[in-house]
């Protein structure tokens, strides 16, 4: 949510806790109200907190093949595992390491490829850039695969690739914002609890032209259409009692994007609620826990990993006058991060519909902590 997003922290948390990085966060920065967010360059890591990520989601289609829909996910994060590097003459010495989440949805047949790298930050295998360097974060990409996983930035918009010639796909796009960015929060401070010290620092670009390629099986697609950008960092965990998430993002087809996130319960109720309602002109208001509801009207389970997730919704935000459903693309749009120790979240393209059943948007929807033993750690 990029309370978030594995595709958020359930994935970075496995990692970090993998690799020996301390269950509080010493030494690292908590998420703290007030921060002075300057742009371009809070667009690169801040090493002063544990984790963070960079993630890009979209719905394409294909420029020669209209009717062909694709949906994609590239996410990037710094998993810090000490404030400071080790004082070594080595170049092995590290504070922490590299991990990308990158994933493919052809609508048309229903498949679903999810391919990951992790790498312990260091110059031959991964890294971030420090502002004003174009490279925001690259990595190694996966075995057998030549060149890298990339985000950079241009100096009016976003360039982000991988590649993996193991899983057959890969994603090429340039990303410009057709919106400002969106502090999600008071301030870019996003709670993700009623008690203190569980927060994050959020925001989003939630309106992105992209253009590219995507390539599938063998296939190589021109495409364009829309990307949703968050990016978010932090240095504390998911609240005793908080399983997981559910979180939306939403580009309405009259103009205005949501942003909803709910934590849950082991009982499946919600511990906390926020949202972020962003105007056509970019205006942003925040919804309170009460001011919207979100109830599943289906399930799916993964034939892989035996998770039962909700796998459509109808949403209600009263006093925006929002009355949609959501509804999966494509049913199996589960990840499985096998780095991560087999954890596994579904993220995944969704259409919308209004109240009479008519197309009223599209987005993405990241659904974490389902299943037996899969709550994300942070």
């Amino acid at each position: 949510m990029r309370c978030r997003r594995a595709s958020s922290l359930a994935a970075v948390a496995a990692i970090a806790m993998a690799a020996g990085a301390p269950a509080a966060a010493e030494g690292f920065r908590p998420a703290q109200p007030g921060h002075a967010w300057t742009f371009p360059r809070d667009h690169w890591a801040a090493r002063a907190y544990r984790n963070e990520w960079w993630y890009f989601t979209g719905n394409l289609v294909a420029v020669d093949e209209p009717s062909r829909a694709l949906g994609f996910q590239l996410t990037f994060f710094r998993v810090g595992f000490l404030p400071e590097k080790q004082p070594l003459a080595s170049a092995w010495a590290t504070s922490g390491a590299v991990m990308a989440h990158a994933a493919i949805t052809d609508v048309a047949t229903g498949e679903h490829r999810f391919s990951e790298v992790l790498w312990r930050e260091m110059p031959l295998l991964g890294g971030f850039g420090a502002y004003p360097d174009p490279v925001i974060a690259w990595a190694k990409p996966p075995p057998g695969t030549d060149g890298r996983w990339s985000l950079r930035w241009t100096g009016s918009g976003f360039e982000l690739g991988m590649r993996d010639d193991g899983r057959d796909m890969a994603i090429a796009l340039s990303a410009s914002p057709r919106k400002p960015v969106a502090l999600q929060g008071p301030g870019g401070f996003s709670r993700k609890s009623n008690a203190p010290g569980h927060a994050s620092l959020y925001y989003s670009i939630t309106r992105l032209d992209a253009e590219g390629t995507i390539s599938v099986a063998g296939r190589e697609w021109r495409v364009r259409g829309d990307a949703w950008m968050d990016r978010e960092m932090g240095s504390s965990q998911l609240a005793p009692g908080q399983v997981g998430w559910d979180w939306w993002s939403l580009q309405l087809a009259d103009g205005r994007d949501l942003m909803l996130y709910r934590l849950r319960r082991a009982d499946g109720t919600v511990d906390f609620a926020y949202g972020t309602v962003v105007d056509a002109d970019g205006t942003t208001r925040f919804l309170e826990p009460g001011g919207w509801e979100s109830r599943a009207t289906s399930t799916w389970r993964s034939p892989r990993t035996g998770a039962e997730y909700p796998a459509a919704w109808k949403i209600t935000v009263p006093r925006e006058k929002i009355d949609i459903s959501v509804e999966p693309r494509v049913a199996a749009q589960e990840n499985v991060a096998r780095l991560a120790g087999g954890l596994f979240y579904w993220e995944g393209a969704v259409r919308v519909r209004d109240a009479g059943g008519n197309d009223a948007g599209q987005g993405y929807v990241e659904l974490t902590g389902y299943g037996r033993g899969n709550r994300p750690p942070l």
